[in-house]
């Protein structure tokens, strides 16, 4: 009963608001087209006034040229060149002074004897405009006016000719003898009238537009032409033989705004100037009338509802006051038991993070131990080729102490000193090789400091050298300057020794065996990068995802646990790097180390 109830408020509710709106509607329509037509009346009064006073500006113009001294002259006798040039430059003057498009005059056969266009390409000197009709009505003693495109120029403009008599005293019963006419261009009054939104246009008689501030709509007409006017247009060349077709024939688009339009009378050849309100621009604002109506509507309806509610919450309040108590009881149980559990639950977090740090502080110690493990794993290979590297000096050396003792018996001192010398170089050259051994052996300390790779990498190869020599492997380094990075240069060390003695396993059985170093600066991305590239079989597709993995390896058990890429990648990782590895178009594997660039004081790289 109660759904019911409502549902014929809203049915009336909803009958109501849409009567409203469509009386609103329909007067604000009303209105509007009363407020638009009268606004648009205005503006063509305004448009009409700035026309009829550039019309009237230059309306006495070709009647006051016909007192020029020289016009009766070149009139009567226009085989007089002398007079002809002057005339022209007068006209070019007076042309110039008074802004017209062309000044010009006809003798009675409408031959055109001067003009102030002489000089130009287009000149109208010798042309005959006998067919115009502002030649015809001037010839017969009146003025005449007429608008159309240029028969030679092609361009449109007004034409004002006034008949020339024989005498300056015009007689009655004269004849004029020749016909002075004036060109006014009237494109200015388009650029005025394209800031208005609204169609305005300029109409002949005939109803064709020849001014619009629509360009698409030029010389088209209101209407179909009759057929006396169509041929009126073809004898006359008005507008240049254009096809005239209605404006309701051009596409849906570009007859925006044809329609419903005001429009006042304007000059003396039965022009009418027209202007298209926007019905759009009506109907717009007779819906927005509408839409506040029945936002009216609605918001009463609103109003009307709230009212009502108000009624019903005063009446829930009392009953949900008791519910709210009870609530609040049951929360409050709630919450001290969610208390109790969430205490427990942080102890138990806390044990679990402690337990973690104990966790985290063995893996790092145990870490660090695997990786002293692959260190002296690593010297354990190396023992073999650095023996062979310490056997060279102590040879010499025997071979120089025995000599020295020989040379010291028979009294030669300058030899023995040379000897001591060479003995002195060769126990030099020992310390370095078991330096290198010493500091490769010995366990990193924890402090961090910028480590240039390329000493590191000099280093390293230095390590290896004799398994390079021992192996035959060819060694190809190619570094710039000095490449800072911040890290521990033992570690640094050891990462670039594993991933050179990889690629010298990798050689082992290749048909041509030879590393590629290659130290760069990724500039963009702020990045140290060390590609060590083999010339061996490359990684297998099985073996590439578990390259990284501890104790993985390829090889025999007696000659890797598979803990060195594992460390590597561990202390690169460390270091904010990265290591990858895949296989080289070229053929076989690259192993690639990118570190971050050790920031100076001042912001650049080191």
């Amino acid at each position: 009963m109660r759904a019911r109830r409502n549902l014929l408020i809203l049915t009336l509710f909803l009958a109501a608001t849409l009567l409203v709106c469509g009386l609103t509607y329909r007067i604000a329509l009303g209105r509007a087209e009363s407020d638009q037509r009268n606004q648009a009346a205005a503006q063509l009064q305004i448009a009409a006034l700035d026309l009829e006073s550039i019309l009237q500006k230059y309306e006495a113009l070709p009647f006051a040229l016909g007192f020029q001294s020289d016009v009766r002259q070149v009139l009567q006798h226009p085989e007089d060149a002398l007079s002809v040039d002057r005339l022209n430059r007068a006209f070019k003057t007076i042309q110039q002074q008074s802004r017209a498009v062309n000044i010009f005059m006809l003798n009675r056969q409408g031959v055109t004897l001067a003009s102030s266009n002489w000089d130009e390409e287009f000149s109208y000197v010798g042309r005959d405009f006998g067919f115009r009709p502002y030649f015809r009505e001037a010839i017969l003693g009146r003025a005449g006016r007429f608008y159309g495109i240029g028969n030679i120029s092609s361009e449109p403009g007004y034409f004002i000719a006034q008949p020339i008599y024989r005498r300056q005293d015009q007689a009655e019963g004269d004849l004029p003898i020749g016909v002075m006419v004036v060109k006014v261009d009237l494109a200015e009054f388009e650029h005025t009238w394209r800031s208005s939104s609204d169609p305005i246009t300029l109409t002949d008689a005939g109803g064709v537009v020849f001014l619009s501030n629509r360009p698409e709509w030029k010389y088209h007409s209101l209407q179909a032409l009759s057929a006396p006017v169509q041929r009126e247009l073809e004898g006359t060349h008005q507008y240049a033989d254009l096809p005239i077709t209605p404006v309701s024939t051009l596409p849906p688009a570009l007859q925006r705004g044809f329609g419903t339009h005001v429009s006042r009378p304007v000059g003396r050849l039965g022009w009418q100037l027209m202007l298209f309100p926007s019905q759009a621009r009506m109907q717009r604002s007779a819906m927005l009338s509408a839409m506040a109506a029945a936002l009216f509507m609605v918001a009463l309806a609103i109003s009307l509802l709230a009212w009502y509610q108000h009624r019903r919450r005063l009446q829930e309040r009392l009953a949900s006051r008791n519910a709210l108590r009870r609530a609040a009881e049951e929360l409050d149980q709630k919450i001290a038991q969610r208390t109790e559990e969430l205490t427990a639950a942080n102890q138990a977090i806390a044990a679990k993070y402690a337990k973690l740090q104990q966790t985290e502080s063995l893996l790092r110690t145990t870490q660090d131990e695997l990786v002293q493990a692959g260190k002296l794993a690593m010297l354990g290979q190396m023992a073999a080729g650095m023996t062979h590297e310490l056997n060279q000096p102590l040879a010499a050396i025997r071979a120089f102490a025995d000599n020295s003792v020989k040379f010291l018996a028979r009294g030669q001192a300058a030899q023995v000193a040379e000897n001591l010398e060479h003995i002195s170089h060769a126990s030099a050259s020992m310390g370095k090789i078991i330096g290198q051994l010493k500091g490769f052996a010995r366990k990193s300390g924890e402090a961090v400091a910028a480590v240039d790779l390329r000493q590191a990498v000099e280093a390293s190869v230095r390590l290896l050298s004799s398994d390079f020599e021992k192996q035959g492997v060819e060694a190809r380094i190619t570094m710039p300057g000095p490449v800072h990075v911040t890290g521990d240069a033992v570690r640094t060390e050891q990462v670039i020794v594993n991933l050179l003695r990889n690629a010298l396993d990798a050689v082992e059985e290749a048909p041509q065996q030879c590393v590629c170093v290659v130290l760069e600066v990724d500039a963009e991305r702020q990045q140290a990068v060390l590609r060590i590239r083999d010339s061996g079989a490359g990684i297998a597709d099985e073996v590439a995802p578990h390259l990284f993995e501890p104790f993985f390896t390829t090889k025999s058990s007696s000659k890797g646990l598979g803990l060195g890429l594992a460390i590597s990648s561990s202390i690169v990782q460390a270091m904010n790097g990265q290591l990858s590895a895949h296989n080289h178009e070229q053929g076989g594997a690259e192993f690639v180390v990118r570190l971050p660039l050790l920031k100076t004081e001042n912001g650049s790289d080191g």
